[in-house]
């Protein structure tokens, strides 16, 4: 029966994507198409003249396109995490009509994931797709999952607190100061060696740099994944833990 409900929830907001996945299937192709294109092509050209040791012989574009697939998995589940809870969980928000039905906080907060991770997916798809009309190597069936993994590791505890949040400036702090600067300094552009050695152990903590390394790891074929997807899965694990609590605790207020 839950499962039936939580498919409710999941529907209801497909029902709203209807009316805007032209504009976002859009964005999801000409944001990483003109990225790759600009950061890739045109500035690794120069990158790759220096021959820079840090990359250790791997073109630019090679190296920078897992990792902004992953940056672009973050952003998404951030955009789809955020805004939308906290304003449905406002009194006039949606959750609190679900609230009314036969709908249980559980039902709603597990039908809103599927959506967001559905989100992640296709937009991950479709970057994948770009990279493969650049010739980047990397199997799309390995990239698209770790692609998803890394944006429900931010998209489950951001929900889990956003229900609860009562000021959307929060939401923009938060945006400012914690998602701008790990989408910078967490390996998606340059390698994180290059970095001081006191930051480095701080930036290898966040989930950005496990997803950047995750998704690195699978196109280029170095190293071995496995912690990345268990770091990454314990976090969105946790935040459903965290998530059905508040939202157990915010819906039924």
């Amino acid at each position: 029966m839950g499962d039936t409900l939580a498919w409710r929830s999941f529907s209801y907001w497909m029902r709203r994507y209807r009316h805007t996945w032209r504009g976002t299937i859009v964005i999801s192709v000409a944001n990483p198409f003109l990225f790759l294109l600009a950061m890739g092509a045109g500035l690794g050209g120069l990158v790759d003249q220096n021959h820079s040791a840090y990359l250790h012989g791997i073109p630019y574009l090679d190296f920078f396109a897992p990792g902004l697939l992953a940056a672009a998995a973050m952003q998404t589940a951030v955009t789809e995490s955020a805004r939308p809870v906290h304003t449905a969980g406002q009194p006039s928000g949606s959750y609190r009509a679900a609230a009314a039905t036969p709908l249980r906080p559980d039902d709603i907060f597990a039908g809103h994931l599927l959506f967001i991770a559905f989100r992640i997916a296709i937009s991950a798809a479709a970057f994948v797709l770009v990279m493969a009309l650049f010739g980047i190597p990397g199997s799309a069936l390995l990239l698209v999952p770790a692609a998803l993994l890394t944006g429900l590791a931010f998209a489950v505890p951001i929900a889990a607190w956003a229900v609860g949040v009562d000021r959307p400036a929060k939401l923009n702090a938060f945006f400012r100061f914690v998602v701008m600067p790990l989408y910078m300094f967490s390996g998606t552009f340059f390698p994180t060696s290059q970095l001081p050695a006191w930051l480095r152990p701080v930036v290898e903590l966040s989930p950005l740099w496990h997803g950047v390394a995750l998704c690195r790891t699978i196109a280029l074929g170095t190293g071995t994944p496995y912690v990345h997807v268990v770091y990454l899965a314990v976090l969105a694990a946790l935040g459903v833990l965290a998530g059905r609590r508040r939202y157990r605790r915010h819906l039924h207020a």
